[in-house]
């Protein structure tokens, strides 16, 4: 009996301890943090796992460590050789350090979207369009550095910033059409010319040989009977020698 009466007297007891440590634990995910605040003042980054924290004097904030995908919406800008074009790109960023990107700036995500905005006109601007078109690389590294200074007293690291898209006037698409078309045309004359040139050195060399060697003109003479000649042609080819016909029209 009077042990019953003792348990009856626990219940209020464990009933209180239940919802304290109910009130105190939390559960973090392998992939987020929680920025305790005891009484407006932070103290530290806890987790993952299970976290107890003091009920009604802590408060938490959850930070997600995981890779974000910002997409920077499309920016007008006019580059550098007076060309307007609409640009847009996509940045990758994480938290690396939760205590400064809770305390530091209110809203991060907002908040690199606008320098993400501004530094893609910014750098856009500074460029020609053939730079933009063709060397995309040079200006994703470029970007990816600029974005990544300025959000670095926030705790976070910007990883990659690509270059999706780049649109001009049709206008300016038809030139630049026009413009490949002739690069193209220009090399495929550079190019025929380059082997005419080449041709012309090989017939110069031929003719050097001959020259030095006569009977190579004879071998020749040979060759071209082979070639003129075939299995339903009827014409019979003779050379002569150019001494025999020199000799023929020598005057007297």
């Amino acid at each position: 009996m009077f042990l019953v009466s003792s348990l009856v007297n626990l219940v209020p007891f464990i009933i209180v301890a239940v919802f304290v440590i109910a009130t105190s634990a939390r559960i973090v995910q392998e992939y987020q943090r929680i920025v305790v605040f005891r009484l407006g003042r932070v103290r530290l980054a806890k987790g993952p796992g299970l976290v107890f924290i003091i009920p009604w004097v802590d408060r938490i904030v959850r930070v997600d460590l995981r890779t974000i995908t910002l997409d920077v919406p499309a920016q007008e800008v006019i580059t550098r050789d007076n060309v307007p074009a609409k640009v847009n790109a996509v940045c990758y960023y994480r938290v690396i350090d939760p205590v400064k990107t809770v305390i530091q700036v209110q809203n991060y995500n907002f908040a690199i979207s606008q320098i993400a905005q501004t530094s893609l006109r910014s750098v856009a601007g500074q460029c020609e369009l053939d730079e933009i078109l063709s060397a995309r690389e040079k200006i994703n590294t470029r970007l990816q550095q600029i974005i990544d200074q300025q959000t670095e007293p926030w705790g976070i690291k910007v990883t990659i910033v690509e270059l999706k898209d780049v649109q001009i006037p049709e206008q300016m698409q038809r030139a630049i059409a026009h413009q490949a078309e002739a690069e193209r045309d220009r090399r495929a004359k550079i190019i025929n010319a380059e082997g005419e040139f080449q041709a012309a050195q090989k017939l110069l060399e031929a003719a050097q040989v001959i020259a030095k060697e006569p009977i190579a003109l004879q071998l020749r003479y040979l060759q071209t009977m082979v070639e003129i000649s075939g299995e339903q042609n009827t014409t019979t080819f003779f050379p002569l020698p150019m001494e025999f016909l020199k000799s023929m029209f020598k005057p007297s």
